[in-house]
């Protein structure tokens, strides 16, 4: 019974125009053409679109570049430390296709390191990680005996 009320009122309300059947035509027309939609012609819809493409490119390249610096400093400290390679991080800097450019930064801290690595291998270098070794004792040492040695060769020698 309710039913047969509702669908009588209800047509009757819908010839008056308080239906949404008007509605359900304007949101169909809508949802046909994207670009009506967005209030554009078709062909500044297409150049917007090829537009967001190449955005969406640029931002993947540099995010590619991004990753591939980042792992190239993992890989420069896992070298230092002596640790296990990454292939994750090989596979990055490889996608990147060499053109990863450190910050100014990273490149002297990659060559503050490499100094490091140098002045470890000599054998000051060496001696100076040798635990509880006072180095400035040592050079006073050595200087005192090498001037004692000069002192005893010159009382010696008489050309001297």
């Amino acid at each position: 019974m309710a039913f047969l009320i509702k669908s009588m009122v209800g047509n009757q309300l819908k010839s008056f125009g308080f239906g949404d059947s008007g509605e359900e035509k304007k949101e169909s027309g809508e949802t046909s053409d994207p670009a009506a939609a967005a209030g554009m012609t078709r062909e500044e819809y297409e150049e917007y679109q090829r537009q967001l493409v190449e955005e969406k490119m640029e931002r993947d390249a540099k995010f590619i570049q991004k990753k591939a610096e980042r792992a190239t400093v993992r890989v420069h400290l896992r070298e230092k430390y002596r640790l296990p390679q990454s292939e994750k991080d090989d596979n990055q800097i490889q996608m990147a296709a060499d053109d990863i450019e450190l910050p100014e930064d990273l490149q002297k801290m990659v060559v503050e390191d490499q100094d490091e690595e140098e002045e470890k291998g000599t054998i000051f270098g060496q001696i100076q990680n040798i635990p509880n070794m006072d180095m400035d004792a040592i050079k006073e040492k050595a200087t005192a005996t090498f001037t004692e040695m000069k002192q005893a060769a010159e009382e010696k020698c008489c050309v001297m």
